[in-house]
């Protein structure tokens, strides 16, 4: 139970850095270097924590020649999580694009936990755990779509009416299912290196070198960075990067000892939670939004699902 509140606190955390980033994007004008400012920051701050935990940050030469090639692809895989939904937005609108990498998410995780993929604890897929998956979906609809839904039925025009969009709902759905995998394979090379600050560094470094190579070369932005400095900038706008690397290297730590799905769905309940309470009360320039009764219900929904998966 104690790690289960962990990852359902740690969740938390991913509303907060998103609001963050979002401020930061004010500023440097493009969500790709937002996202390397949070990328930089985030590995600075492990190569400390690396530091003063193992005090190396080198891998040991046999690790690259026994391990499995895909130990090394955790970075990218959250680099084109990270980056979906700010392609997905304009495509899909608001709901879309927060229920799709969800769901993405759910379906990856039990997937990866019933065959046991990546180093993962296998945890068979049972009518109990179908059951938890059912009401975590009734639950995040009832929280996220049905009060969109309802306030279009009252006259307010649909955020997305264009169609063809079926190539960017299955880019979401595979956007959620690559931050499942993350996790997962950070979760087994902190093993590996008996570190999941270790590995959570070596994740947030491959997605900076990433994101350089994107904004250097093909976007041409760098010079961008410095929009972000100033005496006029709030200093809090780069938290976002240590807040993330908290994410990242918790899930690593946790899915070994509580499988990538009841992290996975630990995770996104904290965050759907923490959402809420920023809509109602205006946190970080957010604009208010009252808690409805539907959410409330919802969110006792995600609950009972939690319970259920949490029972096998």
């Amino acid at each position: 139970m104690f790690y289960l509140l962990i990852a359902l606190a740690i969740g938390f955390g991913i509303p907060i850095q998103t609001a963050i980033n979002s401020r930061l994007r004010s500023y440097v004008l493009s969500p790709f270097v937002a996202s390397f400012i949070s990328f930089l920051v985030g590995t600075i701050f492990l190569s400390v924590v690396t530091l003063l935990t193992k005090h190396t940050l080198l891998v040991p030469s046999e690790i690259f020649t026994s391990s499995p090639w895909w130990l090394w692809i955790g970075g990218l895989l959250g680099v084109i999580g990270l980056t979906g939904n700010i392609l997905l937005f304009p495509k899909l609108g608001g709901v879309q694009t927060v229920i799709l990498p969800i769901l993405g998410q759910i379906f990856a995780s039990m997937i990866i936990d019933h065959f046991g993929f990546f180093g993962s604890p296998v945890i068979p897929f049972s009518l109990i755990r179908a059951l938890g998956v059912l009401l975590l979906i009734l639950g995040i609809l009832a929280v996220i779509a049905l009060p969109g839904y309802l306030r279009k039925r009252k006259g307010h025009v649909p955020e997305v009416t264009e169609g063809g969009r079926l190539p960017f709902q299955l880019f979401g759905i595979l956007a959620g299912a690559m931050m499942a995998t993350q996790s997962a394979i950070n979760g087994r090379l902190g093993a590996v290196l008996e570190s999941p600050v270790h590995a959570a560094f070596i994740s947030f470094l491959v997605g900076l070198i990433l994101l350089f190579i994107t904004i250097t070369f093909f976007l041409r932005k760098l010079q961008n960075v410095k929009f972000a400095m100033g005496k006029s900038k709030p200093k809090w706008i780069w938290l976002g990067g240590i807040i993330g690397s908290f994410f990242v290297l918790t899930m690593a730590a946790l899915v070994p000892i509580l499988g990538t799905g009841l992290v996975v769905v630990a995770g996104l309940f904290g965050q759907l939670v923490c959402s809420i309470l920023i809509d109602q009360f205006g946190w970080f320039g957010a604009r208010k939004s009252p808690t409805t009764g539907i959410q409330i219900l919802g969110l006792v929904l995600m609950v009972a699902g939690v319970i259920l998966i949490k029972l096998v």
